[in-house]
């Protein structure tokens, strides 16, 4: 299947694919953690894997997914028309039942004897192969290679393979995504700098890909993009050259603003500016819009057990309470790797809630992945992490 959609993909002048395969759908979050740089886009070859991923916070990139329903759906009812079956008695999974009925009329087709199981998050593979089973009279069309494999020697089953056409319009879609968070990465990004001491200003601006100007009254601008200032600072949360600056300046203030044009990022980079003053003499804010200040602490190069809770609760936007729990959690395992479900138990939370503050420690440097813990069920593996704060 993966090779089938990398092939009409890669018909597409300036697209080039990376194939990744599965075993089992629960398994394609943990492969999107793995190769999340490695990509622009995720292109998956069904909704199951891609609603895995997004439900498990996995998606860092642009994402689509191809679509069962319409020509691909048409495809597969043709196909067992030639087997001798019959196209209105059919069990079918992960395709909604509108969707199905509107194909269906569309052909010309009754609905009345269909059986449909729309995809939702609860759905599993065992609960979808226990659904078909329960209609053995119907013949059945399963979106999930894992239903394929275990009703094929049962029933007489077809697993959907998606039409060249649905591929091309994911594609599309696809795409034209990727291609509006470009130009979100490519928002104007201005920078106010308030030093008494010039020295490395400009090789601060060069590592943002930016360029270094005079503003007025001491204070320097830095304008540079949102693409460079989102990575230099790690998804907007610690700006390292805060640190460098404050080795030889007293007072350092930094305020940056992104905005859709030069003068709304200007506006916004003085009100950042203006909140950098009031935090203290060495602070850095970044104004978005829609009255959102986020400050960005300074990065050095102590270690993190040596910051105190408040600063850290700050930077990466968690109480001082979970904090605590974190840590009494790390010393309860003896510093040992930790899986996102003990987190979530430690702190009493659903795992996705923990998996999204374990994301937001490991962008601060202050956790970091060590590989993953198979279930033992049909749900996807567990991250383990190793906490660092």
């Amino acid at each position: 299947m993966v090779d089938d959609v990398a092939a009409v993909c890669e018909e597409q002048p300036g697209v080039s694919t990376l194939r990744l395969d599965y075993d089992h759908e629960s398994q394609a979050p943990a492969i999107v953690e793995a190769h999340a740089t490695s990509v622009e886009g995720w292109l998956f070859t069904g909704i199951v894997p891609y609603m895995l991923s997004r439900d498990a916070d996995a998606l860092t990139r642009p994402a689509a997914f191809v679509d069962y329903s319409g020509a691909t759906l048409l495809t597969a009812l043709v196909r067992l028309q030639r087997q001798g079956e019959d196209v209105t008695r059919l069990s079918i999974d992960t395709l909604s039942t509108a969707d199905v009925n509107a194909t269906f009329t569309e052909a010309g087709l009754p609905t009345a004897e269909l059986r449909t199981l729309p995809y939702r998050p609860e759905m599993t593979s065992k609960k979808a192969t226990a659904f078909h089973r329960k209609g053995s009279a119907h013949a059945v069309i399963t979106c999930l290679s894992s239903v394929h494999e275990a009703l094929r020697d049962e029933l007489h089953v077809l697993r959907l393979v998606p039409s060249v056409h649905s591929v091309r319009v994911a594609l599309r879609q696809l795409m034209l995504t990727a291609e509006g968070q470009a130009q979100e990465d490519a928002q104007i990004a201005l920078g106010l700098i308030e030093v008494a001491n010039e020295e490395g200003l400009l090789r601060e601006a060069t590592a943002l890909g930016g360029t270094l100007a005079a503003f007025r009254g001491g204070t320097h601008l830095l304008v540079t993009t949102r693409g460079p200032l989102h990575d230099a600072t790690g998804g907007f949360t610690g700006l390292p050259m805060l640190a460098r600056l404050a080795a030889q300046n007293d007072v350092v203030h930094v305020g940056f603003g992104l905005g859709r044009s030069a003068a709304e990022a200007e506006s916004l980079a003085r009100r950042a500016l203006a909140r950098a003053r009031r935090i203290g003499e060495v602070a850095a804010v970044l104004s978005l819009r829609a009255d959102t200040d986020i400050v960005l602490e300074s990065v050095t190069s102590a270690p993190a057990g040596t910051q105190a809770l408040s600063v850290i609760a700050r930077r990466v936007g968690l109480s001082v309470s979970t904090l605590e729990k974190l840590l009494e959690a790390r010393a309860a395992a003896g510093d040992e790797p930790l899986t996102t479900r003990e987190i979530a138990d430690r702190l009493a939370v659903q795992q996705r809630t923990a998996r999204r503050m374990l994301h937001r420690l490991e962008l601060a440097g202050l956790a970091e992945r060590t590989g993953n813990l198979t279930s033992g069920s049909s749900g996807r593996p567990l991250t383990l992490y190793r906490l660092t704060l």
